[in-house]
Parts: C-alpha cells; structure tokens; sequence
C-alpha cells in the first residue's frame, strides 16, 4: 500500500544536496518524515553558521529553532533552480541571525540614549534642586539681615499670602506706610541678593 505525502516516514539523513532538495521537496507537500530527515541534515550546518555571527551558542540554539520552523512552514517557496536546498536554508538562517545582531545593537542604542536623556535629566533635577536651595538660602539670610519694620510686612505678603491692606489692617498701620516699607524692603533684599 504506498503512503501518502502527509504520513511520516522515517528518513536517514540527507548527506548529500540531492537527497536535501528531494526531502525539502516533500516537505513542500506536508511530509514530517522528511522534514525530520532536512532537520538531521541542515540543523548543524544552520546552527555553525548562527555561532560565528552570533557568538552566542544559546542565541545561536534559539536561531537554528526558528530557522527550521520556518524551513517547515514555507519549503513551498523554495526554488531549486536558484540553489541548493542547503544554501536557501542557510541563507534564511544567516538573515535570521543578522536581523538579530541588528535588533540587539538597536536596543543597546536605544538603551543607551534613553540612559544619557535620564542622566541629563537627573543632572539638570539635582543641579535645579542645588541652585533652588542655594536661591532659597540666600533669600532667608537677606530676609533675617532686613529690619523688623521691612522683613515683617514682607513676610506676611509673600509667606503668608495677605494684601498690602490685610498687611496694615494686622500690623495696624496705615496702607500707604505699609506699601512704601514693602518697596523699600523689596528693593534692600534685591540689593542684598545682587551682592552674593
């Protein structure tokens, strides 16, 4: 009784081009006996090729994997016309393990620039922070230097939120008194933050 294409057969492994295009022929057509037969003969050479480009055997396993999934699902567009079975599968295998050096520099790029934009940030954050405290700083010690009747009604301005008349109203001063200290307070405390 003859098999059909889609049973499996066991098959010796293909030593030479001739009996790789025939077995990649029939695993064309479905056959998995064949296919373990192009497997047997094409995984090695695959997996070599996928080393010296790689570098990495565990990368180079995972290549030849997908490489030979791939040689299942599409022997169909293999042309014997154009090459050897051989060389069609070393060649999906070589564009296979190149996609994945290139992938991997892509991502070490990407990595890295991401590092440089977070290391910019952080620099710019801390050196902000550094300046904003040194600004905060140097505000308080020419706040502390300003005399009572100037340092008060700004406080209560600008710390506390109160109008120039809510400011005269809780020092019980008149607002005219209270906007002309706030001035001149203003202006020692620029005069003091100009000198550091």
């Amino acid at each position: 009784m003859p098999s059909t294409a889609h049973e499996e057969s066991p098959e010796p492994p293909a030593d030479d081009a001739q009996s790789a295009e025939a077995l990649l022929a029939r695993v064309a057509d479905g056959d998995k006996g064949a296919f373990t037969g192009v497997y047997e003969a094409l995984a090695r050479p695959v997996m070599g090729l996928a080393c010296r480009i790689l570098h990495d055997p565990a990368q180079a396993e995972e290549v030849t994997q997908e490489v030979m999934v791939e040689v299942w699902r599409t022997a169909r567009r293999y042309r014997p016309e154009r090459g050897s079975a051989k060389g069609w599968v070393l060649t999906l295998a070589h564009r296979r393990a190149v996609d994945r050096v290139r992938y991997a520099q892509a991502a070490t790029q990407r990595e890295r620039r991401a590092d440089a934009v977070l290391a910019g940030r952080e620099h710019d954050e801390v050196a902000e922070a550094v300046e904003d405290d040194d600004e905060r700083r140097r505000a308080q010690e020419c706040m502390a230097r300003l005399a009572r009747m100037y340092r008060v009604p700004l406080v209560l301005a600008y710390y506390q939120g109160l109008t120039y008349v809510e400011v005269a109203a809780a020092l019980s001063t008149p607002a005219g008194t209270v906007k002309s200290r706030m001035r001149t307070g203003l202006r020692l405390l620029r005069d003091c933050l100009e000198a550091r």
